[in-house]
């Protein structure tokens, strides 16, 4: 789910619905005693089912987020290295893989930082070219002396650099599948309908249908938030590599 509110008010809209069936039926059908009593066995089963699988969720949500953050300093990290063993080329090959690599540092804050779609695929497509710069300007170098054992440290500290582009771009990726949500939206309707329809008292049965939905949209709403890498409130801040772009940009 890309967008959290939109989450947090559709899910609020169908659970307050289905927990206004649940009251409308109730009103049309009389509970006795002993079906209230099992009634109210099913409604703890499923609510206690609903809890399992929200925790399991945010668990995933907060373990990608977590790898997004880890990947984010190992990108700083690369960078960093990569921007140190430069001094290990000639000068001039220095001066311009030094001078990419600040370049191709501002375009990897823009992507953690930027919302617009559009803005995004220029920097993903910045970021291609400059990768494609990146590795040509340590390539002639390394042709021309047969890869020194010196030299291959620039070259390894390259591929991290780039490679690590592709991981951050793969968590990116990696979000929680539709079907866990449908999933999930599913067995919340048929608590919301059940805990509803189950109400024993009718002062409790104007507020019942909407707390629990309110409760469980707020839930879904932090889940989508933190499994939303570009539009969640909640978002992984690029610091290392802006704390990197700080040192390394001439004042």
């Amino acid at each position: 789910m890309s967008w959290p509110f939109l989450v947090l008010i559709l899910y609020f809209v169908v659970l307050w619905t289905s927990a206004r069936v649940g009251t409308a039926l109730r009103k049309r059908h009389t509970v006795d005693d002993d079906t209230s009593h099992d009634l109210d066995v099913v409604v703890a089963a499923t609510l206690t089912l609903l809890g399992l699988i929200i925790g399991f969720t945010f668990s995933m949500a907060t373990s990608r987020y977590d790898q997004r953050k880890n990947l984010e300093e190992a990108e700083a990290n690369a960078i960093g290295t990569e921007y140190l063993r430069a001094d290990l080329l000639p000068a001039a090959d220095a001066t311009r893989v030094r001078a990419l690599l600040v370049e191709y540092l501002d375009q990897r804050i823009l992507f953690y930082e930027t919302r617009d779609d559009g803005e995004l695929r220029k920097i993903d497509d910045a970021t291609s070219r400059l990768q494609a710069d990146l590795w040509s300007a340590v390539k002639p170098p390394a042709d021309a002396t047969r890869v020194m054992p010196v030299l291959a440290l620039v070259i390894s500290g390259m591929n991290d650099v780039l490679n690590s582009q592709g991981y951050t771009q793969a968590a990116w990726w990696n979000r929680i599948p539709m079907a866990a949500w449908v999933l999930m939206a599913v067995i919340a309707i048929c608590a919301n309908l059940l805990f509803a329809y189950g109400a024993h008292r009718p002062e409790a049965r104007a507020i019942e249908p909407l707390i629990l939905p309110l409760i469980l949209s707020i839930a879904f709403f932090l889940i989508a938030d933190i499994d939303s890498p570009r539009r969640g409130v909640i978002r992984v801040n690029p610091q290392n590599l802006t704390s990197l772009a700080q040192s390394l940009h001439p004042r």
